[in-house]
């Protein structure tokens, strides 16, 4: 009987172990970025301009910029939780070649950006890109949000907080929690996550146009979540599910130039001052 109390007790605390490590380290299994010094040059790209970005909190940010062609709308991109800007080339050379512009935010962590990524973090620094856009000449009115992933839930956190022209959510996920718990299905998530993103919670509030993109056979973040997501959207909202694809499979062309017809039926955007 001693043996089964010793056995117990050790297998509660490696458990209990491995749950104290998962909450001090979370972020190091949600967040997977690149910290090379990639440059537009470096990857191909010509006619986009890097820049760095103040935050209110002194972090630096890097970002890509490409200047939209007149009467055209300026995407903010706001990526996924892996990778830099610099996986999104032919993102960035697609809206180039449409004669929209491009504003490509490097998070903190990511890239050359500075400091470390966090919920908190992530939305500050899209206060920023935005604010930076406005400060530059560039309305509101002709901003659109683009979020990636988590990035979906950084856009929605965004377009609570800025008015902007339209939001598009692609892979998005209702909660960071609602993900993790099917990972890690044997630990308290509730309990233990910072970085909750709970979109499902706040997206009824934004105003702007909503689309949202969701791969149907996505391993990630389940499609009934962008259902889920799209039902207690407001109006006017759109749910585009894109047959056999992966969470990474709606990163395509095919997928872009349905966005682009999105974009193309909102209220044309007004004329604007390009910044220097």
């Amino acid at each position: 009987m001693n043996w089964l109390i010793t056995i117990a007790s050790l297998v509660c605390c490696v458990y209990l172990a491995i749950v104290a490590g998962m909450y001090f380290y979370q972020r190091s299994f949600m967040y997977f970025p690149d910290r090379q010094n990639h440059s537009p040059a470096k990857v191909g790209l010509s006619g986009v301009s890097a820049k760095i970005i103040a935050t209110h909190d002194a972090q630096h940010l890097q970002v890509w910029y490409v200047a939209a062609k007149p009467g055209q709308p300026t995407i903010l991109y706001l990526h996924g939780n892996a990778g830099s800007i610099a996986d999104r080339t032919d993102r960035i050379a697609f809206y180039q070649h449409q004669g929209l512009g491009a504003l490509f935010l490097s998070y903190r962590g990511y890239g050359t950006s500075t400091g470390t990524p966090s919920e908190e973090g992530l939305v500050t620094d899209a206060l920023a890109a935005h604010d930076w856009l406005v400060q530059a000449g560039i309305t509101s009115e002709n901003i659109i949000l683009v979020g990636e992933s988590i990035g979906a839930g950084v856009a929605a956190q965004l377009a609570l907080k800025r008015h902007v022209k339209a939001v598009i959510m692609e892979a998005p996920f209702t909660s960071a929690m609602d993900v993790a718990r099917t990972v890690y299905w044997w630990l308290p998530v509730d309990l233990l996550m910072k970085d909750r993103f709970e979109t499902i919670a706040i997206i009824n509030q934004i105003k702007a146009p909503i689309l949202i993109v969701h791969g149907e056979e996505d391993e990630i973040t389940p499609v009934e979540q962008a259902r889920q997501l799209f039902a207690k959207a407001r109006e006017p909202k759109t749910l585009n599910i894109i047959k056999g694809a992966s969470h990474n499979g709606i990163l395509v062309e095919t997928v872009w130039h349905e966005e682009l017809e999105f974009i193309k039926a909102l209220k044309p955007p007004a004329t604007e001052q390009d910044p220097a």
